[in-house]
């Protein structure tokens, strides 16, 4: 069933109006509060300037379903085509619709567009993500044919329940290892000449478990990152990454980052830790999240929450969170769905 009387229009992800703008903020905040009530909403300032400060390397395709009378958002879906080397024949997208404007078939009015980006892009896959809180999402998914990729959570510590003992403890026992390593921080930016190192420590995201996904490793570029770091700063992240190195051989051992925006305060988010094969039994990933979260707890005293995404399959990371005190919080699922199922779920529905 076709909604009557919805207005689909593409929306200019760097160039829209004001107004454009502040409706895509107002949706996707109120699509927020349903996913993450107890968070404070994005401001339009953040929206604008994320949008406005993509990488170029990443290109949105935005559709926007307006109410009637223009005067609000009620549904809107994007896609995402990345242009590096890795990874052509995958698009990322969503669909978000107002809660009061589902089963009406809007979700299936903004899939067919989408569709036809990716076929004139020749991306054969498409893969989205849903979460428990919105069941709905994961029914859409099986309806157009799509399969479960990889299950995950978002986990969650809260700091005044953290054992601040075990994070002195990890603390003691990475000590012992500064004979061979160091231990060290950026805090913002990558030094210019440490880029081509930092991509390389990257590629250890390419470790983490992707359960049935079909995706391809990628390979950031020193180009890639700096870019990435304009679109973080535009939005008024913070970042801060420790690092160990090998004092013998000089190479990166592991790292990990967390980033934090002044616009939600209470909430810090975790993101990827990695050691590389060769350093690991050595406790350099306690040591690495100890060094973090002490310095967090000394500078950051406004943050009561960290949190992080894991997926159930990754055993290893989920040892050190639990060890913390990390709970799940959110479940998450990856799917993926050919293209060409979601033609076929397209036409059926058109006939």
């Amino acid at each position: 069933m076709r909604h009557s009387g919805i207005s689909l229009r593409t929306l200019n992800s760097r160039n829209a109006s004001r107004a454009e703008y502040a409706a895509l903020n107002q949706h996707t905040n109120r699509i927020r509060k349903e996913r993450l009530p107890d968070d404070p909403p994005i401001p339009l300032e953040e929206t604008i300037q994320n949008l406005q400060s993509l990488p170029p390397f990443v290109d949105v395709s935005i559709w926007a379903g307006w109410a009637p009378d223009r005067s609000e958002m009620i549904a809107h879906g994007y896609i995402v085509i990345l242009r590096t080397e890795e990874n052509q024949h995958l698009a990322q997208f969503e669909i978000t619709v107002l809660p009061e404007y589902r089963r009406q078939g809007l979700g299936s009015q903004i899939l067919a567009p989408i569709a036809e980006k990716a076929e004139q892009e020749n991306r054969t896959l498409l893969m989205t993500s849903t979460i428990d809180r919105v069941p709905g999402g994961e029914a859409f998914m099986r309806r157009i044919g799509a399969k479960k990729g990889l299950e995950a959570h978002t986990n969650q510590l809260k700091i005044a329940d953290l054992d601040r003992a075990l994070v002195a403890a990890w603390l003691r026992r990475g000590e012992a290892n500064l004979a061979d390593f160091e231990l060290g921080l950026w805090d913002g930016p990558y030094p210019e000449e440490m880029l081509p190192q930092v991509a390389e420590l990257y590629e250890l995201a390419n470790q983490q478990p992707l359960g049935e996904l079909e995706i391809e490793d990628m390979h950031m570029t020193p180009e890639q990152l700096r870019q990435i770091e304009k679109n973080n700063l535009a939005r008024g992240n913070q970042r801060w990454t420790f690092y160990v190195i090998d004092r013998g051989s000089g190479k990166f051992a592991g790292y990990t980052e967390t980033v934090w925006n002044p616009n939600r305060p209470e909430i810090l988010r975790q993101d990827m830790t990695g050691v590389h094969p060769t350093y690991r039994g050595r406790g350099l990933g306690r040591w690495l999240k100890a060094a973090m979260l002490d310095k967090v707890i000394r500078e950051r005293p406004q943050v009561k929450y960290v949190r992080t995404g894991n997926a159930d399959s990754n055993a290893a990371m989920l040892k050190i969170n639990n060890e913390l005190g990390f709970k799940p919080y959110m479940a998450d699922a990856l799917w993926q769905v050919e293209l060409r199922q979601v033609q076929e779920y397209l036409l059926s529905r058109a006939g």
